[in-house]
């Protein structure tokens, strides 16, 4: 089996499994996202997005739109979930904004099945896998030194979209979903890839970072599991990322997450409020703020913070030092 098939096929049979398991369930989607799910998507649509870069471009986008709706749907779930469970322990909150919330992921659970049977994950006429399956069979795999060559180019293509984003920055964020987040997004497919890659991609420290680097590198980041890459395994050829560079680039995905979701909460409670009180779009924010607790100007602070760390990054030029090389074999 090729390497990239086989790739596929390792987060296939996971998913292979969950859906199994979940088609036995009274609630499938609720099953799936209960049980992370949504991980084995995440890669296999990081896994389809990278090679839609490299070759048949159009039988990996079609893999990895079926993916990505898949995955959209659950990270709907997952945010009105998680501020509803926040939410119900916090007796400051109105219970009308809790319950709408919670209507919300009911709603988006219920697409998520709908999805299932007419996406053909699940169902009578579940043939989505195996449609996929064939699919990759029939692809163009490339040997392993041009494969990873595709993937290095790929990499650079990826930091040139990120560094146009980059101008939105250096302007300022004035939205969180659309910028912050979509920034952020961009920044964590980086580090998505050696996961999904399984091997192909490790870290390397060449000793050149710059001295500045160390400010990135916090315990919780240098120690972090999803910054051990995978097992060589049986790949013959990788491709290098600087150490320290990485760590930075997980360093601003962790603390634009963080920025992200403060902003996120303002926003889902300003919905609620918009949806229920019939306030308008100004009144609402400014009213989730003081049920918040925080400051009037507090989602303007979150924008000026993720702007000044982000402004900060790409100064240093951060994500050109990321790409080390190729190598035949692992520096150790």
């Amino acid at each position: 089996m090729k390497n990239g098939l086989a790739r596929f096929d390792f987060y296939l049979i996971k998913l292979e499994g969950l859906l199994l398991q979940a088609s036995t369930e009274k609630n499938a989607a609720l099953w799936l996202y209960s049980n992370n799910a949504r991980t084995p998507i995440f890669m296999l649509e990081g896994l389809a997005k990278l090679y839609a870069g490299i070759h048949n471009k159009k039988r990996f986008e079609k893999i990895k739109a079926h993916l990505k709706l898949l995955e959209d749907t659950l990270g709907a779930i997952d945010y009105y979930d998680c501020f509803a469970k926040e939410f119900v322990q916090n007796s400051s909150i109105p219970a009308y904004i809790t319950e709408y919330l919670q209507a919300q992921a009911r709603e988006k659970i219920q697409r998520l099945n709908d999805i299932l049977i007419e996406e053909k994950w699940m169902g009578d006429d579940a043939m989505r896998i195996k449609k996929t399956r064939r699919k990759l069979q029939a692809a163009d795999w490339l040997q392993p030194k041009d494969e990873v060559k595709g993937i290095m180019n790929f990499y650079l293509d990826s930091i040139e979209e990120i560094k146009v984003l980059g101008l939105t920055a250096a302007k300022g964020f004035t939205e969180i979903e659309s910028e912050v987040h979509a920034f952020r997004r961009k920044l964590r497919w980086l580090s998505i890839y050696p996961q999904a890659l399984q091997g192909v991609i490790q870290l390397t420290d060449s000793g050149n970072a710059d001295e500045y680097i160390n400010s990135y590198l916090a315990p919780e980041i240098v120690n972090s599991s999803f910054n051990k890459m995978p097992d060589a395994g049986i790949n013959s050829c990788f491709l290098l990322l600087e150490k320290n560079y990485f760590f930075a680039l997980s360093w601003m995905i962790a603390e634009l997450g963080k920025l992200k979701d403060s902003g996120l909460k303002i926003i889902a409670v300003a919905e609620a409020l918009q949806q229920t009180q019939a306030q308008d779009h100004e009144s609402s924010l400014h009213n989730a703020c003081s049920i918040l607790g925080k400051d009037a100007d507090a989602l303007q602070k979150i924008l000026s913070d993720a702007t000044a760390i982000s402004q900060k990054y790409f100064r240093e030029h951060d994500l050109d030092k990321l790409i080390h090389g190729i190598a035949k074999q692992v520096e150790r």
